[in-house]
């Protein structure tokens, strides 16, 4: 069986190897695959973002761990959550929510039976001492209901869906790669093609956007520098041509963007 592992932990330390080796000491057959270890230190809505971006290019049965985890130690529970085809492990701290807010069908699990946990269990690393043997155990069948009992009041972060409001709709980036291209938290149920041959633009920080391209290098008929694009994620993104976007608008995420016509 899949498991893939999200993290802030980078490279450098001895941090994603243990957890692998936790995963394989339970489960030496299991696959991993590393999504990256470079979401920003701490920063939970980065790693929410990544993980909707890429969970679903896996096949239906993977099983996602996912550690940006500045609470580990406190009170903060360990989560499984069912989501749709797939299975999620890490931090109740808001790093699903966006997976939940797409998924139809969600079922969360506080993870108690420490007879799966590595032991003793450090309460600085839970990375290595529960998420990881507990996607090992699930990967040889486990039943989620085994681990501890259904939870339905974890922690969810402000949903991303963009609002209808006096004849445009209100939108945000939520999320800037590095490519300095600006993620809108508009998908296409939000914008038609036929919006966008209307007339449609973007307003974000007091910059007006009209010009929409298909693909990066598309010619711009208009001239205009910023333009927008349809990502690979299914999300809107304002983008300039080996350049970046957040820079020349001074934006930053959380940074209002307004969809008119």
């Amino acid at each position: 069986m899949l498991v893939t592992l999200l993290t802030d932990f980078g490279t450098a330390d001895y941090f994603v190897g243990a957890m692998k080796g936790a995963l394989l000491s339970v489960n030496p057959q299991a696959r991993i695959v590393d999504i990256t270890h470079d979401i920003p230190p701490h920063d939970i809505r980065a790693g929410a973002w990544t993980l909707l971006a890429a969970y679903g290019a896996f096949p239906p049965g993977t099983i996602h761990v996912a550690v940006v985890d500045p609470g580990v130690g406190s009170a903060r529970r360990p989560l499984l959550i069912e989501a749709g085809a797939y299975r999620f492990i890490g931090p109740d701290n808001g790093l699903f929510s966006y997976i939940c807010e797409r998924e139809a069908t969600v079922r969360a699990f506080h993870l108690t039976n420490d007879r799966f946990f590595r032991q003793p269990v450090s309460q600085t690393f839970h990375g290595r001492d529960i998420f990881a043997p507990v996607a090992g155990a699930l990967t040889i069948g486990a039943k989620p209901e085994s681990l501890g009992a259904a939870v339905a009041d974890f922690v969810r972060l402000e949903p991303i869906a963009p609002r209808p409001a006096d004849g445009r709709v209100e939108a945000s980036i939520i999320h800037i790669d590095r490519f300095g291209n600006c993620i809108t938290s508009i998908t296409p149920q939000y914008l038609s093609d036929e919006a966008i041959a209307r007339g449609a633009r973007l307003i974000v920080k007091e910059r007006e956007i009209r010009a929409f391209k298909r693909y990066f290098a598309e010619p711009s008929t208009a001239g205009e520098e910023l333009f927008a694009v349809w990502g690979s994620a299914g999300f809107l993104e304002i983008a300039v041509f080996r350049g970046s976007a957040a820079r020349l608008l001074g934006a930053e995420r959380g940074d209002r963007v307004d969809l008119v016509g």
